[in-house]
């Protein structure tokens, strides 16, 4: 059985309009939906994250292969937002072994690990300033949090971007050793604490 599947955090959530009275239900698509994503969902996930990252920076942060590659090995660790059934944001991550990331931690999956690098967050262009980032991010903290193995998320972004992980609690740890072309990142982290009393208290 997935992971997914037996976590509060990823078990799929709808929200539907009221009916009102006389009209006759009829067999829609959930309003919201969240999930874990598949390889299936590659295309729609780097459609998104192409025109959101390629019109700012020039580069995506995972080429079509890359994303199947996690989606394949980790799919447990990706989380997406469904409106109507299409894809509007979505997170991918990994397990890392390290302290700090280095270029292996951008095509690389270790299974051992107990830091999820955060490899991209993205949302839909007709989506955006409307907070869904902020939102998808808080319930993929949260569902990390039901996973014993894991003690912190990590990833790096571009500075305008740090404000942003700051309102979400994450802490920055200085330049990134990474760098792609012209563009230098900082790291950042989040702590994942409270485990077992997550655990006792949200049924994971």
């Amino acid at each position: 059985m997935s992971v997914v599947s037996a976590l509060p955090f990823l078990k799929p959530i709808h929200m539907r309009a009221p009916i009102s009275p006389g009209r006759q239900r009829r067999h829609t698509l959930p309003a919201s939906e969240f999930r874990s994503l598949n390889a299936e969902d590659a295309i729609s996930v780097f459609e998104i994250e192409r025109e959101a990252f390629i019109s700012v920076s020039g580069e995506c942060p995972l080429h079509l292969d890359e994303v199947r590659h996690f989606l394949t090995l980790c799919p447990e660790l990706s989380l997406g937002w469904f409106e109507q059934g299409r894809l509007v944001a979505f997170i991918i991550g990994s397990l890392w072994d390290q302290d700090r990331l280095t270029t292996d931690a951008l095509t690389l999956h270790k299974p051992h690990g107990s830091t999820v690098h955060i490899h991209v967050l993205a949302v839909h262009r007709t989506f955006r300033q409307q907070g869904k980032g902020s939102i998808l991010l808080w319930r993929y903290l949260q569902y990390l949090r039901c996973l014993p193995y894991v003690r912190r998320a990590v990833l790096m972004c571009e500075d305008f971007l740090v404000p942003f992980y700051q309102k979400s609690g994450f802490k920055g740890q200085g330049p990134s050793e990474i760098s792609v072309g012209s563009l230098t990142f900082i790291e950042m982290y989040y702590p994942i604490r409270g485990h077992a009393f997550m655990r006792r208290n949200s049924g994971c």
